[in-house]
């Protein structure tokens, strides 16, 4: 069929424009056809990950709820190994380091809460893992070193149980003043329906109360 002048005039305009910038426009299209399946791909790759992951955790705590330690722990290592990247990698470690710390188990407690200070992906559970790890390591009375795990930034709400901690860490090490200022800090730091904050009002209270203002 033959073109009339203006679909030939078209078709002249279009032949000059692809051979102008037909090449880039194609490979244009395969860079976001790339872009999308890479994106795809990925997004695949972490459900996929975070399934494993989630069934992994899930025979972890069954064995928790059977009190098989040594089961909790394997598992607990193999999420951290496959699946470190996901939130049930530090879920399986807090879990594990309580099952430790339950047997008495204090350095299988240290080395998991440590775990998470170094690998978790989740800021609570880093600040939550940290807490903890510095009671065991009052415990052990390494109070320097617990002292210096409680020095990150931590997320507010956890602010006034790390300093609570903090204060205890103080006392064991005879530095009174400074664990006033630290479960004074906890106090003011902790909403006032908390219940615990009688306890805090009472370790405060047992080392000589509110400490001294600095004179103006």
């Amino acid at each position: 069929m033959a073109f009339d002048l203006d679909e030939q005039e078209q078709l002249a305009t279009l032949k000059d424009w692809w051979s102008k910038y037909g090449n880039l426009t194609t490979w244009v299209l395969i860079v976001a056809l790339a872009a999308y399946a890479g994106w795809s791909g990925w997004n695949y790759y972490q459900r996929s990950q975070a399934i494993q992951a989630s069934q992994l955790y899930d025979e972890q705590q069954k064995a928790v709820t059977a009190k098989d330690s040594a089961k909790v722990q394997r598992a607990a290592a193999d999420i951290q190994q496959k699946f470190g990247r996901t939130a049930y990698a530090a879920m399986a470690a807090m879990s594990a380091a309580k099952v430790a710390f339950d047997a008495n188990d204090l350095n299988a407690a240290k080395e998991q809460l440590q775990w998470v200070v170094d690998h978790g992906q989740d800021d609570d559970y880093k600040a939550l893992a940290r807490i903890r790890l510095a009671g065991i390591l009052l415990d052990q009375k390494a109070y320097d070193d617990g002292l210096k795990v409680l020095a990150a930034d931590l997320p507010p709400p956890f602010a006034s149980a790390a300093a609570d901690r903090k204060g205890d860490i103080l006392v064991a090490q005879n530095k009174l003043d400074e664990a006033r200022a630290a479960y004074q800090l906890a106090l003011d730091k902790m909403d006032s329906k908390n219940p615990g904050k009688q306890l805090i009002q009472l370790k405060l209270d047992a080392i000589g109360g509110a400490p001294a203002k600095a004179a103006a």
